[in-house]
């Protein structure tokens, strides 16, 4: 069935109607009276109901059951991903938002290539957040992940740092692999912060380390910036039993 967000206020009753993009997206489906459909209120509740009636630019349905979205992760994980070229963080909100990431978050470090200016930021998480927002949609989601920045690599590390599972990849790192952070329990929230292009300052592991984040490497072989949070948040969800 088609998956629809809509406002929790605009679920209260046994009645909905789909208006705006909705309806557009609606509309190209070809939806008909008596198709079926999942409303969520992105806050991890499912409603299910069947078209009542198709007008110009709005389509009303019937609520029959609400359930809890069986598609949400019990691990709330944020992926703290530093500025990257291209469309590279898009690639990777789309993607983390299918697997199960309940928040993204792009922040500036050293060794950052692209250095978006506040004019551009506003601009680019309007586009990030419409992405995270189809991916969930696609992927049957309950919630929309919340995309953000951080000002500053300071204030991301601090952020992160409170997380229950507070991980850190950093390619020079010798001792500690992921699979060696993960041999704890994995539970509650979990922070992923991985680098740019050209990686992280070995001063910038430092404060991780320092701030109380688990600083580990993804194995021997490098992994691009946008392959990275990825690879991290699979093993992140394998390990915590939600694959």
């Amino acid at each position: 069935m088609t998956r629809f967000f809509l406002p929790p206020d605009a679920l209260g009753g046994n009645f909905a109607v789909l208006t705006g993009e909705n309806a557009s997206h609606a509309k190209v489906l070809r939806l008909k009276t008596g198709d079926r459909v999942i409303l969520c209120d992105g806050a991890s509740t499912d409603c299910t109901g069947v078209i009542s009636d198709v007008s110009p630019g709005q389509l009303g349905v019937v609520i029959e059951k609400r359930i809890v979205s069986p598609a949400e992760p019990v691990l709330s994980c944020t992926v703290y991903m530093a500025y990257a070229k291209q469309d590279k963080f898009e690639h990777v909100v789309q993607k983390a938002t299918e697997l199960g990431a309940m928040e993204l978050v792009a922040f500036p470090s050293a060794r950052c290539v692209s250095r978006p200016d506040e004019k551009s930021i506003a601009k680019k998480l309007e586009r990030w957040q419409k992405i995270a927002a189809s991916a969930a949609e696609q992927s049957g989601r309950g919630r929309i992940p919340s995309v953000t920045t951080a000002q500053s690599y300071a204030a991301a590390l601090a952020r992160a740092a409170q997380a229950d599972f507070p991980l850190f990849f950093y390619e020079n790192e010798q001792t500690r692999t992921l699979h060696d952070a993960l041999g704890a329990a994995v539970r509650g929230t979990v922070s992923l912060m991985t680098g740019p292009e050209g990686g992280f300052e070995p001063s910038e592991a430092d404060a991780a380390l320092a701030a109380g984040m688990a600083v580990c490497s993804l194995g021997p072989r490098i992994l691009r910036c946008e392959t990275a949070p990825l690879c991290a948040l699979t093993a992140v969800m394998y390990a915590g039993g939600q694959l």
